[in-house]
């Protein structure tokens, strides 16, 4: 396909164009009327209960995307996927992932009609009723664990979020924030084929035109292209209407409000084989559509554009659907289920009398019984449907689907802080950089554990070190099909948020951990979206499996004051700052190490406790190994604590305390400040914090005996980080007045070499000598001692 416009000529892509009028040319492509009967049928029921949804919340949800994309997954989840009804967790399976997450409604509806489906007609499918999606738990959507009402703890309904994350049988992903969902979905198909290669499972994002225009999608589907994912599918439901817009896209020649581009021409230009659904409300399109796609086989993956209509017989269309629908109990809302009367021969109950919590959540459940009617009542249109999901299972065991590797599970138990390999033990004297002997120590785990790690890095593979992570393997970026040895990821180019949304789904399928690489000063803003919603979705993946969480590594390399040469853009000290206290406690781990030999305990210790998120943070120079002996500190082993000593005073109270964290100062007060005090006859107790986090994770009276609390009431600071990071450390004003962090004098330093802004700061040797020698004087003239 080219497209000309004047001199200017689009040159074919590595995908292809189809209109799905001409697939329906074919007969094999024709939908059996059987299957539009019984899948009319189903959306009349499903309309009506994502009407039911949004009006017992109360009035909470989003109507309209749910319907528009109704057909399409109704066709999905009983002509096209291949999984196993009874075991939501099967890993060969196919995955429905939605990265528009406001149809939570509509997934939860589909979801429900399913379970109710098989429950009456093939109930030797059933799973578990914790894993089940079952009509009572519908009475649980948007409400808290903590919802007091009634039925919702008669029934121990499921609290379903306003966007869908595992607690959801058969979700593998948190999602919502727009274009994280279609990086992890394109990240679980990634995983997918990396494990399953030719045969993997097939990933089928489900999204909106809406969720097209974040850049990270935009950056996400380059990767999906670059990588030959021809297993991910984007079922598109453009619907045209947003929160503010009813054109959100260019349309006929008129462009859109918010974007010049057709989503045909976004997905073409990206290397997406297109498949233009001109009705996406007509079964016998999307089943073709979809039919097509299946068995597309060109190396690319595919996107299907279904033009739809947002609230389709909802009575209210477009935006006004989007986030909003009819008033509560009002005629407007009986009339959406009217169809559904009419058709299954029910009547749903009328709202009479006080607006209370449970007056409202029984009518509800009063509601739902006649949608249980439904479906009882009417075995010749749904017992087809249960035959279907029958169906999915023995397609999924007929492809015997076998993962090459064993995968990441053995890296949790396999490494322990006390026993360090001998590569990643330095002498004294020696000066390994921080970035290279982490990118070694997790491309040496991966390896020894059947190449359990996969790495994508903002243009950066050589600079942060990261890259070496794939060394053990193929060399180049990985291609399913021309290169599929590979461990190095493209990144879409310098695309920190789009790589981490896909390096967060990679993790989340759980048979490899992905690794997303960049500065530090880029990892820990622009990756923390997808960051933040892979632990939610791994907290949420615990509690409904039982299973341990599936850690992503947010490489922060080049961090702080020693990428100086940079200047403030990119050595930023507030990268700790956004990562420290922003997640539930034990969520997300930081590693801060002070020289080489801090690297692997600190590692293996954070990997034992298998955090949703690890984020190293380290910095670009050599750095000189400490000589751990002659300041008297503890050994290298115990960075696994997350606060070791660097030194002892030789007396009952020391004359002060000092606690360090960054291997730009931390290297300056070892090497030189250190000696000079022992020099000068100060007896100083000092500390260094490897892992704030680690040391959170300690008993009470393993945190006392490592740093004890006498000491930090008494403790002063040195950072390279911001000083709310060490407020954790200080427990007097005293201490804060005295600590020692870039940002003191009051302004963003400017570029040179480390050691000059360093000196800018007043962090050099004689800076922080001065400082300590007022701390020092100020604590002898004082009772704070």
């Amino acid at each position: 396909m080219s497209v000309e416009a004047g001199q200017f000529k689009l040159d074919a892509k590595k995908g292809q164009y189809f209109d799905v009028k001409d697939i329906m040319k074919d007969s094999a492509y024709q939908i059996p009327q059987s299957d539009l009967k019984d899948l009319t049928s189903l959306d009349i029921i499903y309309r009506a209960l994502c009407s039911i949804l949004y009006n017992y919340a109360p009035l909470s949800g989003h109507p309209g995307g749910s319907i528009s994309s109704g057909r399409i997954v109704s066709n999905l989840v009983y002509n096209m996927l291949s999984y196993d009804f009874k075991n939501p967790d099967r890993e060969d399976a196919d995955i429905l992932t939605y990265a528009a997450g406001h149809k939570a409604l509509g997934l939860y509806a589909m979801f429900a009609l399913r379970n109710e489906i098989a429950k009456n007609y093939a109930p030797e499918l059933m799973a578990k009723e914790t894993r089940q999606l079952r009509l009572e738990d519908l009475l649980g959507f948007r409400h808290s664990n903590a919802s007091n009402t009634k039925l919702f703890k008669q029934f121990k309904a499921k609290s379903l979020d306003g966007h869908p994350v595992p607690i959801t049988p058969f979700i593998k992903v948190s999602t919502g924030a727009s274009g994280v969902g279609v990086g992890s979905g394109v990240g679980l198909g990634l995983g997918a084929a990396t494990a399953y290669g030719e045969l993997a499972p097939k990933v089928n994002i489900i999204e909106g035109e809406g969720g097209l225009t974040a850049g990270r999608s935009m950056e996400a589907l380059a990767i999906a292209s670059s990588s030959g994912l021809d297993n991910v599918i984007v079922h598109l439901d453009w619907n045209q209407a947003s929160i503010d817009s009813d054109r959100v896209t260019a349309e006929n020649g008129k462009p859109g409000d918010y974007v010049a581009w057709r989503p045909i021409e976004l997905f073409y230009i990206n290397g997406f084989n297109v498949i233009e659904v001109e009705d996406g409300m007509d079964f016998a399109q999307v089943y073709a559509a979809q039919k097509f796609a299946w068995q597309l086989n060109n190396g690319q993956p595919t996107a299907i554009i279904y033009r739809t209509v947002k609230g389709w017989h909802y009575g209210l269309e477009g935006k006004a659907s989007h986030g909003s629908g009819h008033k509560f109990a009002s005629e407007d809302f009986y009339k959406t289920l009217a169809e559904a009367e009419t058709t299954f021969n029910v009547k749903m109950p009328r709202f009479s009398g006080e607006q209370t919590q449970d007056t409202i959540e029984e009518y509800f459940w009063n509601t739902l019984l006649v949608i249980r009617q439904a479906i009882s009542q009417n075995k010749d249109l749904f017992e087809p449907l249960a035959k279907k999901v029958q169906s999915s299972l023995a397609r999924l065991n007929a492809f015997n689907r076998k993962p090459a590797a064993e995968g990441a599970e053995e890296l949790y138990t396999k490494f322990t802080a006390q026993n360090t390999p001998a590569q990643f033990v330095f002498k004294n004297e020696e000066k390994p950089t921080l970035r290279g002997v982490l990118s070694d120590a997790l491309a040496y785990m991966g390896e020894q554990t059947g190449g359990s790690m996969l790495v994508s890095t903002a243009d950066l593979s050589g600079s942060t070190g990261a890259g070496a992570i794939a060394k053990p393997y193929a060399k180049g970026l990985y291609n399913k099909h021309t290169n599929p040895a590979s461990h190095w990821i493209s990144s879409g180019g310098i695309c920190e948020d789009g790589l981490s949304a896909v390096m967060s789904g990679v993790s989340a399928f759980g048979r490899q951990i992905g690794v997303g690489a960049s500065y530090a000063a880029f990892t820990a803003p622009m990756m923390h979206t997808a960051a933040r919603l892979h632990a939610i979705g791994q907290q949420c993946y615990h509690e409904a499996t039982g299973n341990p969480k599936h850690t992503f590594v947010v490489f922060c390399g080049h961090a702080g004051m020693p990428t100086g040469e940079d200047g403030p853009t990119h050595a930023d000290p507030q990268a700790l700052q956004l990562i420290q206290e922003n997640f539930p406690h034990g969520d997300a781990i930081s590693l801060t190490p002070l020289d080489g030999n801090d690297v692997w305990p600190a590692l293996a210790a954070a990997f034992e406790h298998r955090p949703s998120v690890l984020y190293p943070v380290v910095t670009r120079p050599n750095v000189k190994i400490t000589n751990r002996q002659a300041l008297g500190a503890d050994e290298a082993a115990n960075a696994k604590n997350g606060v070791y000593s660097l030194t002892k005073a030789n007396k009952e109270i020391a004359d002060g305390v000092i606690v360090v964290q960054g291997a730009g100062a931390g290297e300056i007060f070892v090497q030189e400040v250190l000696p000079e005090l022992k020099k000068e006859g100060v007896e100083i107790n000092a500390y260094y914090v490897a892992s704030r986090e680690l040391f959170d994770l300690l008993p009470q009276d393993e945190q006392e005996r490592v740093f004890p609390l006498a000491d930090r009431q008494r403790a002063i600071a040195i950072t390279d980080f911001t000083l709310p990071t060490m407020h954790c450390w200080l427990k007097s004003e005293m201490g804060v007045k005295f600590s020692i962090y870039p940002f003191k004098q009051g302004k963003y330093l400017t570029s040179g070499k480390a050691a000059d802004v360093y000196k800018e700061a007043k962090m050099d040797a004689l800076g922080q000598l001065e400082q300590i020698k007022q701390y020092l004087a100020e604590v002898k003239k004082t009772s704070w001692r």
